[in-house]
């Protein structure tokens, strides 16, 4: 078997309890063998300034690093306002910048959107692709992934405790192997 694919996994909140993050964890958990997840920690990174493209900061050049080596992206985000979390269009920005150098180009890349509410962070979703459409990161159309009634959905444990969406987004991986092997950038 070949070494599973690398996905870089983004979670828009930095919230110790977030309900985001407790699904990016139980993700880990039913990820097919395919892919290995993990986490890229976001919460300590500078807010993004182009006075510092020149000399950016250690913590922007290992981010860049990170997502140039990564075989794909998965973007795991709350709705804040109908948009995404400020930290998370922080490292788009940093990892985008200067013009020219992103390290997100060809990237492919899903989005899971993730909220207490009943419409599954459909606002932040949608966001989030009109970024990745100018990043020019493939983004998997189908199936989307809006994930509602967040407050309810994984236990002490870090299970997923809904049969039904543990067995969605178990096909969601699924068809995220897939998006991975056709969209994969020629190295």
């Amino acid at each position: 078997m070949a070494n599973p694919k690398d996905v870089a996994v983004f979670v828009g909140s930095l919230r110790t309890e977030s309900f985001t993050r407790k699904v990016a964890l139980a993700l880990g958990k039913i990820a097919p063998p395919a892919l290995k997840l993990s986490i890229v920690e976001i919460g300590h990174l500078a807010p993004y300034n182009q006075d510092l493209d020149t000399n950016p900061p250690a913590e922007w050049v290992a981010l860049k690093e990170r997502i140039k080596k990564a075989d794909a992206i998965l973007f795991i985000t709350p709705e804040y306002n109908r948009s995404v979390p400020g930290f998370l269009k922080n490292v788009i920005d940093i990892a985008s910048r200067p013009y020219g150098h992103s390290a997100w180009d060809g990237k492919p890349a899903a989005i899971i959107s993730v909220s207490p509410g009943a419409i599954g962070g459909f606002g932040a979703n949608h966001h989030l692709r009109q970024s990745l459409v100018f990043l020019n990161m493939p983004t998997m159309t189908q199936p989307e992934a809006y994930i509602g009634g967040a407050a309810n959905l994984v236990d002490d444990r870090g299970e997923l405790t809904v049969p039904s969406t543990k067995e969605f987004l178990g096909k969601f991986l699924d068809a995220f192997d897939r998006w991975i092997d056709r969209n994969q950038p020629p190295k």
